[in-house]
């Protein structure tokens, strides 16, 4: 009996081994999101992975909205993302997110392959959406240099918006920024307009409907949005940029806009200090 549980014991460990020796990622935490936003859904998923002890120890998949507002889970927890009615499953989006990574936490397997042709698997019980780009950003975050630790204490995903439309364009603002190891990774800077005939301010400008191309200098909204997103990126406190009382800022270079984002992004980061 003895030797039966010592065998037993040894074989536990083995087998341990060979999962946590698929982790190659030194410790660390790691951050991937796909390059461009889903042309039918909006969203642009994010992963970020914790590696402690060579093992993953924390994981999280999320992702932000070409169409501005919080993030994929806060949507999703808060049913704004509509996938519990028509899941057979009857859950919502976060819930089935939250047991493919219990799944991936306990089976350590980065090189998981019951992967079917439409992207889902029958593997993981209680998840019925596409695990295809679970799997490839868990790789491509592991792949890449670990995030370096940054100014701010707390991670996560930080909305904030304008309390208001603006009387003058009936736009209103928003901003959402991904922390991750206390670092600034990602900002969305959108908005939402009145007119609900419009969809947000980075769709309408994609689609050279919004206007500004032919009055600015540095193009055209989504193209100066950008660059005052990699300012906050660079500069990872947005108090560090100037902005005169105007609304604009000289720190930027290729923004002539008021750059909103960054009195937002202020706000919006105060709960991660």
């Amino acid at each position: 009996m003895r030797r039966i549980i010592i065998v037993s014991l040894i074989l536990s460990v083995a087998l341990t081994s060979v999962a946590f020796a698929q982790v190659k990622a030194r410790d660390g935490v790691y951050f991937a999101q796909d390059p461009n936003f889903d042309p039918q859904t909006g969203w642009k998923e994010q992963m970020v992975v914790t590696v402690a002890g060579g093992r993953i120890t924390k994981v999280n998949w999320n992702g932000v909205s070409n169409l501005g507002g919080a993030d994929k889970k806060t949507v999703a927890a808060a049913g704004g993302y509509g996938m519990k009615k028509a899941s057979k499953l009857g859950l919502e989006w976060n819930q089935e997110a939250a047991t493919v990574e219990a799944y991936l936490l306990k089976t350590q397997d980065i090189a998981f392959n019951k992967i079917k042709a439409d992207g889902t698997t029958d593997a993981i019980s209680g998840a019925s959406i596409h695990v295809s780009t679970f799997y490839a950003l868990l790789n491509k975050a592991l792949a890449s240099a670990p995030v370096a630790k940054g100014i701010y204490k707390k991670d996560g995903w930080y909305f904030n918006e304008q309390p208001a439309f603006d009387a003058q364009t009936g736009w209103k603002d928003s901003v959402l920024v991904t922390v991750v190891n206390g670092t600034i990774v990602d900002v969305l800077w959108n908005g939402t307009s009145k007119d609900t005939t419009k969809k947000s301010k980075l769709v309408e400008a994609l689609a050279g409907r919004y206007g500004l191309a032919k009055a600015a200098k540095d193009g055209e909204w989504n193209v100066q949005a950008a660059a005052v997103e990699a300012a906050i990126i660079k500069a990872q406190d947005p108090a560090k940029i100037a902005v005169r009382a105007d609304g604009t800022s000289d720190a930027i270079s290729g923004a002539s806009i008021h750059v909103t984002a960054v009195p937002l992004a202020i706000e919006a980061l105060k709960p991660a200090r």
